[in-house]
């Protein structure tokens, strides 16, 4: 029997999941949890053989769970199933270490051979999503900016000084510099013009 954990933020999306599972003979629904952190303490205590986790809910992102699941508890796998497939939704699914990604729009029968072929160990993919990873392959990846970075970026680019920055985000302006440098590190650009023009050029900003 594989044992599912369900992780989303909509209850009817749940029932209907768990209805679509446990009619199928060798799968049982273990649990629901509705956000990222409920889940991942839920996959410590109840141990599933698959986690089905969306991506975007409130009071935790899919993402973070992903990993936080991943590093805590052994033994299990997680599966995205969301109705988001942006390539970036997409990559930071993969590289968190999703062993799958499905789309809502997937037939009842689809989902459990996935589940199986996630228990059995395989990568279970939506063709579009494969799609995109071999785009992605074949081009090269944008860099990539932390949060911090991106934000000052961001006001680099309405016209912000660096002091004016650091006043904003309440941090030292030394500290607006050291988060611009890195940014131009990985822009690999020398001043704020290129790097603002540069991160919105792969759609960063």
């Amino acid at each position: 029997m594989i044992r599912i954990l369900l992780v989303d933020d909509h209850p009817v999306v749940r029932m209907g999941l768990r209805g679509m599972l446990d009619a199928e003979p060798d799968l049982t629904v273990i649990g629901e949890a509705s956000c990222g952190a409920e889940g991942t303490a839920l996959a410590r205590t109840a141990r599933p053989d698959i986690v089905l986790m969306d991506l975007r809910m409130p009071g935790g992102d899919g993402v973070d769970a992903i990993g936080e699941i991943l590093s805590t508890t052994t033994g299990v796998r997680v599966m995205v199933l969301t109705t988001y497939e942006s390539d970036r939704d997409i990559l930071r699914a993969i590289e968190a270490g999703a062993c799958g990604y499905l789309l809502k729009d997937a037939s009842p029968a689809e989902l459990a051979e996935a589940v199986r072929a996630a228990a059995r160990g395989e990568t279970v993919l939506a063709p579009s999503v494969a799609s995109t990873l071999v785009r992605q392959v074949r081009s090269p990846a944008p860099p990539a900016l932390s949060a911090r970075e991106t934000e000052v970026l961001r006001l680099v680019a309405s016209g912000l000084t660096n002091a004016d920055i650091g006043r904003r985000l309440f941090i030292s302006e030394a500290t607006v510099k050291t988060h611009l440098l890195r940014a131009f590190t990985k822009l690999e650009v020398a001043d704020r013009t290129a790097a603002v023009t540069t991160a919105m050029r792969h759609g960063l900003l």
